[in-house]
């Protein structure tokens, strides 16, 4: 994430608001959450960021989901939140190496590894710029026993870096999102550029490997409508990055975050990338900012805005997620991570903005903060989720241990997020099965 120091999160009305939504975010409540993880020595570094769930298809009520954990690795847990499995990240291959660490995680089914169809769940590492590729065991899931088990190939090299000296530099492996398009792909984006990745994996002689398919480069300077240049606040030398992705399944595009951007449009035709479209523009977009040396952060001149950016993001923008329904419709949800809500938009047409909403506090859990990774599910997921299920990171969970910072993941029912816009959202758990992509 891009360091902020901002004084306003509101900007003056924007020449490029799109359709109206609700007038303030509408408030959910999560029901489940997972154990708080600390980001210190005695926590082992953890600092939760991005789920993913993998969809039993003998039972969805036995469904896990799997997080990231950055520094500290992944974590695998029961849809009631309890720890099944912690998976530590890869050491560094020498002292003056950087070790693994953990970004983003989605899911593939059916993958063809060494004549056998396997779910994998595939995960960023920033630390070693590799993806990782980890075989889900069903029998294991049903036998109560760790079920993920790391089948990543040896040789599989830096996904951006030139060499193993370059992996040092970070400019690394950063968001994730997975597809199925006959083979499987990944799109991975990279720590403080704006290129984009697109990777098909490959079996190895039973592990996996990947190789590159293809590379797009977002902008990194923006021609404002009163014709002068504006680059997004930064540190030096760093360009506006990405790590919230997700792609839609059925119709092969990829929504992309560009955090103090906004969010891209990007279609993928024959596995390769077609010209980007800004469908939302970050409130912040356009504001002038200097850089403060004493302070090391950048400072948004939020007097001087010029009134350009959006109306429903707030930067930065971070985790998307798309929730397919019957015909096209359905919605693309991206965490507005300054304000601490969620925009949904349209997942057909022109993307129209219908509304935001919010994980407050509930009796069961603390509402979720500064929200990075997401997901959403529509299919019935046992008796706790009979509509599908949104898993959202929070940033800020309460603390269990005096003012240590906490993380750590949140499970809101999905009717339950439909049911609270005053024109309910779609609830629809039968024309899309994640399971069966093609």
């Amino acid at each position: 994430m891009s360091a902020f120091a901002l004084s306003s999160l509101t900007s003056l009305a924007t020449a490029f608001a799109l359709a109206a939504g609700p007038v303030a975010p509408v408030t959910v409540a999560a029901t489940v959450e997972t154990p708080v993880v600390f980001d210190d020595e005695a926590g082992g570094s953890a600092d939760a960021d991005d789920p993913a769930v993998w969809v039993d298809p003998e039972n969805p009520g036995r469904s896990i989901v799997i997080g990231t954990l950055k520094e500290a690795g992944l974590d695998v847990y029961g849809l009631d939140g309890r720890r099944l499995q912690h998976i530590a990240a890869p050491q560094a291959p020498h002292e003056e190496a950087k070790a693994g660490r953990f970004n983003n995680v989605d899911i593939v089914y059916g993958f063809d590894l060494d004549g056998e169809s396997t779910d994998l769940a595939l995960v960023s590492d920033r630390g070693r710029d590799r993806v990782r590729a980890f075989a889900i065991d069903p029998a294991a899931v049903a036998a109560g026993k760790p079920p993920l088990k790391d089948v990543t190939a040896p040789d599989v090299a830096p996904v951006f870096a030139a060499d193993e000296a370059g992996v040092d530099d970070q400019r690394t492996s950063y968001g994730l999102s997975a597809f199925t398009d006959d083979d499987a792909y990944v799109v991975v984006s990279q720590r403080e550029e704006t290129r984009l990745r697109l990777l098909q994996l490959e079996d190895r002689d039973g592990l996996v490997g990947y190789e590159t398919e293809d590379t797009l480069d977002l902008p990194s300077t923006f021609t404002l409508p009163d014709g002068t240049d504006w680059v997004p606040c930064a540190d030096p030398g760093e360009n506006p990055q990405v790590e919230g992705m997700a792609v839609d399944q059925e119709e092969h595009v990829l929504y992309a975050a560009q955090e103090t951007v906004g969010l891209w449009r990007i279609e993928l035709d024959d596995e390769e990338f077609e010209d980007p479209e800004l469908i939302d523009r970050v409130r912040e977009y356009g504001t002038p900012w200097t850089y403060d040396t004493a302070e090391e952060e950048c400072v948004l001149d939020t007097e001087n805005d010029p009134g350009f950016g959006g109306d429903h993001l707030s930067a930065d923008a971070e985790g998307v997620t798309v929730y397919h329904a019957e015909d096209g419709e359905g919605y693309v949800l991206a965490s507005s991570q300054g304000d601490d809500t969620f925009a949904v938009y349209e997942r057909d047409g022109d993307n129209d903005y219908l509304g935001s909403f919010s994980v407050g506090d509930g009796p069961m859990t603390d509402g979720v903060q500064h929200s990075d990774g997401s997901t959403v599910v529509n299919v019935p997921l046992g008796r706790n989720f009979p509509k599908g299920m949104l898993i959202t990171h929070d940033g800020e969970a309460t603390p269990v241990d005096g003012d240590r910072e906490g993380t750590n993941f949140k499970f809101t029912r999905w009717d339950a997020v439909a049911d609270a816009f005053p024109e309910p959202l779609t609830v629809d758990t039968d024309s899309f099965d994640p399971r069966d992509t093609d």
